[in-house]
């Protein structure tokens, strides 16, 4: 078969089955959860974060895991980076080429963030090297790649570097995988999409060049969303309210915190909105990780102050003025009040960027989740935040919610390309 004078060959790996993934970089598992939601089968994950690979150990690797991987038996399940799995398992590996239907996943963002200084020899942005290795031992027919939208800006030159720009990270990729793949990109809003949450996002879609599949995944993506978002009984726009109103402390009594002593959390007396509804799926227990943050006194003051000033200022959901952080005695740049009738901004890493709407408090973990649409039956695991130094080296998890892909957003993308990708490799296979 000819296209465009390439010899092509109709591969799908999983032909008659579940199409395959290996989720790099994989975080807790949001967008595995995702996959798996959309009809995906995962093969392994590779997370080198102890606090996130047990996270993603317990949701998908026990005997009664809803979404359970097919482990293979020659990788330990346990934390490990991709350069290890490169160097230890590179036999294992290469009986692996063409028999993946997609590498999922992206180096982690906090070197591309543009939140803080970027840096092209941040050591972070290394792993991208490590990525295309895999990615040319592999040879998958699908990339699916997820970033901060400062992946596509240029990288600063250290200070005495004479002041040259290099090339952002998402040119070098695009540029480099074009030879063999055929690469698409996007920025997307998570919001557009059924999060509750704006998020910005850059996403990339690249398909191996002869192997059949169709390429356009990107194209078309918010009529797949619509039918995801009808199949979970919600709507394509959710406010902050609606996903986390049911965890008000106002209709809810606190509890004993069950996993940390001295500490309390959110009760639960059931969900008021449809997309409270979808997010329990089916789960009866009350939501984990709703432990409550311990405010002194002066602290909450400080935060009615602040919701009350957002209110009657209309500031809800974004930055609060200078004039207004001065008046509030407030330094930190990044705080801002959730607004209960729009999408909240993106969740971050520090528990303290985000106000409740209307209680003088600080998020829990379980409502950044809901933020990032896990369902209530995701148990994460490890500590709930960090500080100093171990910031660089430990991903607690407030971190893991806020790294991770929501989870909506995954098994939008991950219909989208099995249906459209490898939806046109299937009529070529069953053709002969």
């Amino acid at each position: 078969m000819k296209s465009g004078g390439r010899s092509v060959e109709p591969r799908l790996t999983s032909f008659g089955k579940a199409p395959t993934y290996v989720d790099v970089f994989a975080g807790c598992g949001g967008l595995s959860l995702g996959l798996h939601r959309a009809g995906w089968r995962g093969l392994f994950a590779v997370e080198k974060d102890a606090f996130a690979f047990e996270t993603l150990s317990t949701n998908f690797l026990t005997s009664d895991a809803k979404y359970p991987f097919d482990w293979p038996v020659w990788l330990p399940k346990r934390p490990t980076t991709v350069e290890d799995l490169l160097r230890d398992h590179a036999q294992e590996l290469a009986q692996l080429r063409g028999k993946v239907d997609m590498l999922a996943g992206g180096p982690p963002c906090q070197g591309f963030s543009s939140a803080g200084r970027r840096m092209a020899d941040d050591p972070r942005n290394s792993l991208v090297e490590r990525y295309l290795e895999l990615v040319e031992i592999l040879q998958p027919t699908i990339l699916l790649l997820e970033n901060v939208r400062g992946f596509t800006l240029d990288f600063q030159a250290r200070t005495g570097g004479g002041g040259k720009r290099r090339e952002n990270a998402a040119a070098q990729l695009m540029r480099r995988l074009s030879k063999n793949y055929e690469v698409e990109t996007d920025i997307l809003r998570a919001s557009d999409f059924g999060v509750p949450q704006n998020r910005p996002r850059f996403i990339l879609v690249a398909v191996r060049r002869g192997s059949g599949a169709a390429s356009g995944a990107l194209n078309d993506l918010r009529f797949t969303a619509a039918l995801v978002a009808q199949q979970h009984g919600i709507g394509l726009v959710n406010s902050a309210g609606e996903a986390i109103s049911d965890l008000e402390l106002s209709r809810n009594e606190t509890v004993p915190c069950p996993d940390t002593v001295g500490f309390e959390a959110v009760g639960y007396r059931g969900p008021l909105t449809p997309f409270q509804h979808a997010m329990r799926d089916g789960y009866d227990a009350p939501p984990s990780d709703t432990r409550l943050a311990r405010h002194t006194h002066a602290v909450r003051e400080r935060f009615a102050d602040i919701i009350e000033t957002c209110r009657a200022e209309g500031r809800g959901s974004r930055q609060l003025s200078a004039e207004m952080r001065e008046r509030l005695g407030i330094r930190k740049l990044t705080t801002r009040v959730l607004d209960p009738n729009l999408p909240a901004p993106t969740v971050t890493s520090m528990p303290d960027d985000l106000l409740h709407y209307r209680e003088p408090r600080t998020l829990t973990v379980r409502e950044n989740a809901r933020l990032q649409t896990f369902p209530d039956w995701f148990r994460f695991c490890g500590k709930y935040t960090t500080g100093g130094h171990l910031r660089r080296i430990e991903v607690p998890r407030f971190t893991q919610v806020a790294n991770a892909v929501p989870p909506l957003l995954a098994e939008i993308l991950g219909t989208r390309i099995k249906q459209h990708c490898l939806g046109a490799i299937r009529p070529k296979l069953e053709a002969g």
